[in-house]
């Protein structure tokens, strides 16, 4: 594999049972790459430990006034020249691209394993992890697998040059062969005390860049309260502590380094004073000397690549072993094996009423259902559930991990993963809108049947589509406008609403939205819902909300408490049969539910014609999320 012929067609499958295990599956992928680069490995190292036989024979040559062997040296010499520099240049363009496939390759099967796990990874695996997983941690792991080659190139030519010093001159290869191994393991006791603190710096460094991720996310939030110096502080304080831990694992490896260069240097004097001495009692000739003295001081070369492969492994082990993790996590269906030729699977999609036997929950098919639940986590697993993710949480409801659920009476965790998401699309409260132009936006796999023009429409993006091309000057039409990071320039319900029309678009054949207008006035979250109505009539469609003006659209309204759906009816309804559902919904406290203090309206903080005038309750839960993060902090 080059890398102009990168990405794999076919990553392959790992081995994910542990960071050691994962190497050695990676490096037998890498393997026609690594011969190459121990091919020109050894032509390099063999060329410069060439140079001093050859500078011993043009020496003695010399002593001996013999012109035709100072030719032969000068010609050997200069071959020994031209295979370094041809080595060497390809040692290194067979070094980088094992490198950068490596890390491709690891890439790709973190990207294939997001792909398969989808909101479910970062509730099993904190997010700075994932993100130090996929940024530093795929380049250590290609480093270890291109040294690697490199450092067996180096032991390979250390061992001849041995051989050929004990044949050469074996007083003085015995010196040598004894002393080599001795400088290679020098270093060994310090190894697990330099992993450790390497250890200390990754992890803190994800903790520092968690922080900061957290904090970006946050920002509008942060300033809203004042709260960016107090998260300001926090990041300074972590940084300070990745700072330190780097010190103290660059000491430990300083002096590793420090060792690597001392120890050749006593090998090096005792070489030259013992050959002095077999020089005076006349047992070697000068040009042996001389040759044995450029051997040892070139060895000194392929011998800093003990210290490399052991910096390699030591910041790769832990890396490797992270990324086994992430890579090991599956989805309760790969887990449990995929169904049989006879299962239900088989069948090929299947329609019908959503069902989670679980909880109780029932959305007919057609039908725009409403989703009441006081616990904001706990419909978050649900509407997780919904799309056919199994919650993994810990600390997730007996029900969220319990059951399957079922469409149209198939088990949706029985579907292969690209059938179960074209049946199911689940949107969660906060998602992601990727950097590029609106068109590349809502160019996503889709029935065809709405359009994209449609689906802004309904998720009333006018103002966003205004803005967009306000910000961008280049851009006449609002679909060829520019997205930032993330949809950074946009407020937070301007974000809402176009990934609200992102999945219109997509029109799926059950569509599940955790609250979609949560960060959306009142008066544009009455035309939006009356927009999703209309756009998904004929469409099962599951919301999850506690807006009045939402709930009040909706077919049917499930009131979810305890775990279990309690209540089924219409919005007007369950305000005025059910405390429970009232409470939710109006926000009012204990003692107003069980007296009755509420008054007026119980369907909500709106006027009578419902087009949402006075607080909404995006407004009271947003207050609610900066006092959460007020008391947080």
């Amino acid at each position: 594999m080059q890398i102009q012929d990168l990405p794999y067609p076919d990553p392959g499958v790992p081995d994910a049972r542990s960071g050691p295990r994962f190497l050695r599956w990676l490096f037998r992928n890498q393997l026609p790459g690594q011969l190459r680069s121990l091919a020109w490995g050894l032509l390099h190292f063999a060329s410069v430990a060439s140079l001093p036989f050859c500078v011993g024979i043009g020496v003695q040559a010399a002593v001996d006034r013999s012109g035709s062997r100072l030719a032969l040296a000068g010609g050997l010499m200069a071959l020994a020249c031209a295979g370094n520099a041809v080595g060497d240049t390809f040692l290194h363009r067979a070094a980088v691209t094992n490198w950068i496939t490596a890390a491709a390759r690891v890439q790709q099967l973190l990207a294939r394993r997001t792909a398969t796990l989808g909101s479910t990874l970062t509730r099993r695996v904190a997010a700075g992890e994932v993100v130090a997983v996929s940024t530093g941690d795929v380049e250590k792991i290609g480093w270890f697998v291109e040294a690697l080659s490199r450092f067996t190139a180096a032991v390979v030519t250390i061992v001849l040059v041995c051989v050929g010093l004990l044949v050469y001159q074996p007083a003085l290869g015995v010196v040598v062969v004894v002393g080599l191994p001795l400088l290679a393991l020098a270093v060994l006791p310090l190894l697990p005390h330099a992993t450790r603190r390497a250890d200390v710096q990754r992890e803190k460094a994800g903790r520092a860049t968690e922080l900061a991720s957290d904090t970006v996310a946050g920002l509008r939030v942060l300033r809203g309260i004042g709260g960016e110096e107090l998260f300001l502080d926090r990041y300074r304080r972590a940084s300070q502590e990745v700072r330190h831990a780097a010190v103290r694992s660059a000491r430990m490896w300083s002096l590793i380094a420090a060792i690597q260069v001392l120890l050749p240097g006593i090998l090096l004097i005792t070489v030259v004073c013992y050959g002095v001495h077999l020089a005076r009692q006349g047992r070697i000739a000068v040009g042996e000397l001389v040759t044995v003295y450029s051997s040892v001081m070139l060895l000194a070369y392929p011998l800093r690549h003990f210290e490399e492969i052991a910096m390699a492994y030591s910041f790769s082990r832990p890396s490797a072993k992270r990324a086994a993790r992430v890579l090991s996590l599956e989805r309760a269906v790969d887990a449990a094996g995929a169904p049989g030729p006879e299962g239900s699977a088989s069948r090929g999609r299947p329609s019908g009423d959503l069902y989670d036997p679980a909880t109780g929950l029932l959305a007919p098919a057609g039908r725009l259902t409403a989703v009441v639940c006081g616990d904001p986590d706990a419909a978050g697993l649900l509407a997780e559930r919904l799309g056919g993710h199994a919650a993994h949480a810990p600390d997730a409801p007996d029900a969220a991990r319990n059951g399957s659920v079922l469409l149209g009476g198939v088990p949706l965790d029985e579907l292969p993963l690209d059938s179960a998401r074209a049946c199911v699309l689940v949107q969660d409260k906060d998602p992601v809108l990727l950097s590029g132009t609106l068109r590349e936006l809502l160019d996503v796999p889709a029935s065809g049947a709405v359009g994209a023009h449609e689906a802004l429409d309904a998720a009333q993006c006018g103002d966003v589509l205004a803005a967009l091309v306000q910000g961008s000057l280049d851009a006449a039409d609002p679909m060829d406008a520019r997205l930032t990071e993330r949809g950074r320039s946009l407020s937070g319900g301007q974000r809402q609403r176009l990934s609200l029309a992102r999945s219109l678009v997509t029109d799926p054949e059950v569509l599940v939205l955790d609250e979609p207008t949560s960060a959306v006035d009142s008066h544009t979250e009455a035309r939006v819902a009356d927009g999703l109505r209309d756009l998904r009539a004929g469409r099962t469609t599951v919301v999850f909300t506690s807006s009045p003006l939402l709930l009040d659209r909706a077919d049917q309204v499930a009131f979810l408490h305890g775990g279990t759906v309690a209540a089924v009816g219409g919005h007007r309804e369950l305000a005025r049969t059910e405390p429970r559902y009232r409470a939710v919904v109006t926000r009012e406290t204990e003692t107003e539910a069980k007296t009755g203090g509420t008054t007026g309206d119980t369907t909500g903080l709106r006027d009578g014609d419902g087009t949402g005038a006075g607080i909404g309750t995006d407004d009271l839960s947003g207050l609610d999320k900066l006092v959460e993060i007020e008391e947080t902090a």
